[in-house]
């Protein structure tokens, strides 16, 4: 992984703006720029990791962080009872294009399938 830091860490940093919806020790979310639903939410733990196999990897409670403050967003954003999707992309070809883990939080209307 490269020293540089990512946009997420930057976000996290407060050097670039954000709508913060929920942050706690370890995790930031936040309203994703380019929403894919009615409720798009970001989920990103503090400290950097690749992708959610690395993080799996790593760090087992960390990634139940994430999940868990995905729930807190989901309660938030009042999606919790009527649904909700959590989604991690991982690499090129499932779409990621910031390489710090992060978890999409989706709902608020129905969703449709995945894939093609």
């Amino acid at each position: 992984m490269s020293d540089a830091e990512t946009l997420f860490e930057r976000i996290i940093a407060g050097e670039i703006p954000s709508d913060k919806v929920y942050e706690d020790a370890t995790t930031y979310a936040f309203r994703d720029i380019a929403p894919q639903a009615r409720v798009h939410v970001l989920v990103v733990p503090k400290k950097r990791y690749r992708n959610v196999g690395e993080l799996a990897a790593a760090d087992p409670q960390l990634l139940a962080d994430v999940a868990l403050a995905a729930r807190k967003v989901a309660e938030i954003e009042g999606i919790a009872e009527s649904g909700y999707r959590v989604v991690f992309n991982t690499d090129g070809d499932a779409g990621q294009t910031v390489f710090h883990v992060h978890a999409h939080v989706l709902g608020g209307e129905q969703l449709g399938h995945f894939g093609r």
